[in-house]
């Protein structure tokens, strides 16, 4: 019988657990047990079924009718064959949740949001008691984004609104957490936050599950490891013993990827002369909700040029990307210059030339749509069809899945993917119209590490036929082979732009120049 400290919190057991989708097999025979004092990591290629396998413990996705197998959960001394009596406290939290406030504009501050886990519901129903915001406030010190409490949510990067739901699964006091994917789009200095927890939560028997891509992304505090590949459990058992390195380095044995090289079905643009001017800021403000996001901003992209821009969470690097794109205007005394884009031209026909592959677009596009209808939408740089694809629209999608190895799952809905393969779809999508320009926010977020390697040197083959690259990463290890120029973002502001500096051994970076470039 477990001891009283023990049965405060959640076990919970899958024992030839099936789980289908469209007549797909998702989860096949997956047997586990997460017992109060475990800290799992959940590891496994894009599409292994990861996520799937959390909402199922997690109570939002059903098994198999007619082979459900087991899943029970221990409880306070009972034990339940159903997870509705236990799904109120289970924490989980995954790109879903966060893709919800862009889709539906919630965007109320930081402390609202975290103090609707107090309540457990989605928006804020209540208001909070001064004991209760006493609570918020110290999961935020704990965090170390005590900071953000009277930001606006929206106003936050990426990385910070993951933190800000962290906070608010942990004020909910979960008795078992499920965190997807949650070191994703984290700059150095908040995934030090959320890893100092996950290390600090040794002293808790709280168990927990994290899935992750990356080996540096697996906590010294996990004591348990489970693998995944095709839906079927490869491994499960101690960290220590656990294979993880070769799994998330190298995937499956004789897994293939991504196919080198390009596809010679999808018919390149004319190349621009080397150097011709794609996009240029000058003396650019941007406002975000009377917000400064982006100060005195001076950057010029040319034709085979590939910008690394990179600062910590909140720098503005995002808007910056969707600046140079046109989803956010400069302010009057700046000026923004796109290639070809004169007064009385749309703004539409510059963004067919360009690929963008960012975040909010995973929100952004409809959860019904296939991925054949989601890839052609890149022709027209719109979300969603306004007319019916015509012939040449379905043969260049088909061109562009192909090469990106999308095509098997064309007839899919977006729900039905896993992240990682909506972030495939969204490249296919990228590179339906063969861009002169690519804007790529985070791209290899929720991606393995074999797919992350084969997409580089894509983004590097276009470069070479002379196309531009302007691409937001946090680590170093994702910088492209072909980057040949660096912006340095700090709270809005351009500490450095130019040719790209000189790695130092020791550190992360050369000295800073004094001035930013132009």
């Amino acid at each position: 019988m477990a001891s009283a400290p023990e049965a405060r919190f959640i076990e919970a057991r899958l024992h030839q657990m099936r789980l289908e989708r469209g007549g797909r097999t998702i989860l096949q025979d997956v047997s586990w047990t997460i017992r109060p004092g475990e800290r799992w990591v959940l590891a496994g290629i894009n599409g292994a079924g990861k996520t799937q396998l959390l909402k199922v413990v997690a109570g939002s996705v059903w098994p198999t009718p007619d082979k459900p197998g087991v899943r029970q959960y221990r409880w306070l001394g009972e034990l339940w064959h159903t997870p509705q009596e236990v799904q109120a406290e289970i924490g989980y939290l995954g790109p879903e949740r966060q893709d919800k406030y862009e889709r539906y504009g919630w965007n109320h501050t930081v402390e609202q949001v975290v103090g609707t886990g107090v309540h457990r519901t989605d928006i804020p129903l209540h208001t909070l008691s001064a004991t209760e915001r006493q609570r918020v406030a110290a999961v935020l010190r704990r965090l170390r984004i005590d900071s953000l409490a009277t930001r606006a949510f929206l106003t936050l990067s990426y990385g910070e609104r993951r933190l800000v739901l962290l906070a608010r699964s942990l004020v909910s006091r979960p008795r078992l957490l499920l965190l997807d994917e949650l070191l994703n789009g984290l700059d150095t200095l908040n995934r030090g936050r959320a890893l100092r927890w996950l290390e600090g939560s040794s002293r808790s028997i709280l168990p927990w599950v994290l899935s992750v891509h990356r080996a540096e992304d697996v906590p010294a505090s996990a004591t348990h490891a489970l693998i995944l590949d095709h839906g079927r459990i490869v491994f499960r058992g101690a960290r220590a013993r656990a294979p993880l390195a070769r799994w998330l380095a190298e995937g499956p044995p004789g897994r293939t990827v991504l196919r080198s090289g390009v596809s010679g079905g999808l018919a390149a643009r004319r190349q621009l002369a080397p150097g011709t001017v794609l996009v240029s800021l000058g003396a650019a403000d941007v406002y975000l909700d009377e917000h400064v996001a982006l100060r005195n901003v001076n950057l010029t992209v040319r034709a085979g040029e590939c910008w690394v821009v990179h600062g910590g969470n909140g720098s503005g690097k995002t808007t910056l990307l969707r600046t140079l794109y046109g989803d956010h205007g400069v302010a009057a005394g700046g000026r923004i210059v796109r290639a070809g884009i004169e007064p009385g031209v749309p703004l539409e026909t510059f963004q067919r030339r360009v690929a963008l592959v960012a975040p909010h677009l995973q929100a952004d596009h409809p959860s019904e749509m296939t991925v054949a209808e989601v890839v052609q939408s890149g022709r027209y740089a719109s979300i969603g069809l306004n007319e019916a694809p015509t012939a040449a629209d379905r043969a260049a999608a088909r061109r562009a899945m192909r090469e990106f190895e999308v095509l098997p799952f064309a007839q899919r809905t977006v729900r039905e993917l896993s992240y990682g393969q909506l972030r495939r779809a969204l490249f296919a999508r990228a590179w339906v119209n063969r861009p002169q320009l690519l804007l790529l926010d985070e791209p290899f977020a929720g991606l393995d590490g074999p797919t992350q390697s084969e997409l580089q040197r894509r983004i590097a083959h276009r470069v070479a036929e002379g196309a531009a690259v302007v691409i937001v990463v946090h680590r170093r290890s994702e910088w492209p082979p072909c980057v040949t120029h660096e912006a340095q973002l700090a709270t809005g502001t351009l500490r450095y732009a130019g040719p790209v500096r000189r790695i130092t051994r020791g550190s992360s970076r050369s000295e800073t120049p004094k001035r930013p470039g132009r």
